[in-house]
């Protein structure tokens, strides 16, 4: 089977996939044949686009608006997928956001609202996901983490902590679904140059990067797709992969 159609057949659901990586990633898997669901919150005008770019390349997808930090708004998106699908092979929990604060300035919603969406988000995705991934013991969970969750990051105390939760629960869940036909990956991006860190301070950050410049959103949804695909990634699982320019090595 050639690259283009390895993930032909497939069914994945990428949670918050109106934009930034979450688009990219959506594309990466629809030009490789993967019928593509794309969630989000309140951007459906950037959902449909996603969905029309997909369609544009001969793959299946459709929108579907969820607030992936909701437990019952999950267990209903999950619901509406396998009743227009059938089946889900592909998880990306993509969805998260930033409230930045000095932890002695942080108010208590700023850091629940970061973890609820990024990690307890994932959480019910995986745990709505699973249960019909065992059923046929087959599926691949990614998890979109952070190089943050590694290293920490001055005023992002929230973020970090939701972040290094999600590499736990990766490690956690795939040694639960290991037996099931089950792996659990995680994908750790660097600085991506997003309408997240565009307000960064560009240059003392690239300082910090080995190879001098900010990954783009299709540096992260190559990694997922390679992740996604069999046989190419069958045998990996519990493992976190940096897509960060070097910046972190461990």
């Amino acid at each position: 089977m050639t690259s283009q159609g390895i993930l032909t057949g497939k069914t994945a659901l990428v949670t918050g996939a109106s934009r930034g990586i979450g688009k990219a990633i959506a594309i990466a898997l629809g030009e490789v044949g993967a019928e593509v669901v794309v969630n989000y919150s309140n951007s459906q005008a950037q959902a449909e686009e996603v969905v029309s770019t997909i369609q544009k390349m001969n793959s299946k997808a459709y929108a579907i608006q969820a607030n992936i930090a909701e437990e019952s708004s999950v267990n209903k998106l999950i619901e509406e997928v396998i009743k227009r699908s059938e089946k889900i092979d592909i998880l990306i929990n993509n969805a998260g956001i930033t409230k930045d604060g000095l932890l002695m300035r942080m108010k208590l919603d700023q850091w629940q609202d970061v973890l609820n969406l990024n990690l307890t988000g994932a959480f019910l995705a995986t745990r709505a996901v699973a249960r019909t991934m065992i059923k046929r013991k087959q599926g691949r969970i990614i998890n979109i983490t952070s190089v943050v969750g590694l290293m920490g990051n001055g005023g992002q105390g929230n973020y970090s902590a939701s972040k290094a939760g999600l590499i736990g629960l990766t490690k956690s869940s795939a040694k639960e679904f290991a037996s099931r036909g089950i792996t659990v990956n995680a994908v750790a991006p660097g600085f991506i140059d997003t309408d997240m860190t565009k307000d960064l301070q560009a240059e003392q950050i690239l300082s910090a990067i080995p190879l001098g410049y900010f990954g783009k959103p299709e540096h992260v949804a190559g990694a997922v797709r390679f992740l996604a695909s069999d046989p190419a990634a069958e045998y990996i699982t519990g493992q976190t992969l940096q897509v960060d320019g070097g910046m972190v090595m461990c």
